[in-house]
């Protein structure tokens, strides 16, 4: 197989499972319903996402820095809400 397309292959994977993760970002900004989301879960996730973002950067494989980049970047903010809003039902 040719680097180039092993590239493509990476960079549609990337955008597959990025853009999958914003339907879910979305939801939880417009509700602040962050009642369902466990911390210690979603800290794991964040922290593994920021991982994968050096672990591209240290291979400069541009699939990896962008889609990582993206959702660490909606993970942080899902996290920082979870945090400040406590778990807490919206309409509680």
């Amino acid at each position: 197989m040719s680097s180039a397309f092993i590239e493509w292959v990476g960079f549609l994977a990337a955008a597959l499972t990025t853009l999958s993760f914003v339907p879910q970002a979305w939801l939880t900004f417009k509700t602040r319903d962050v009642g369902g989301i466990s911390l210690g879960m979603y800290s794991a996730f964040t922290l593994g996402v920021a991982l994968w973002l050096v672990y591209g950067f240290a291979l400069g494989a541009w699939p990896l820095i962008a889609a990582n980049s993206v959702t660490l970047s909606l993970a942080l903010a899902i996290l920082v809400m979870r945090l400040r809003f406590g778990g807490k039902r919206s309409g509680a």
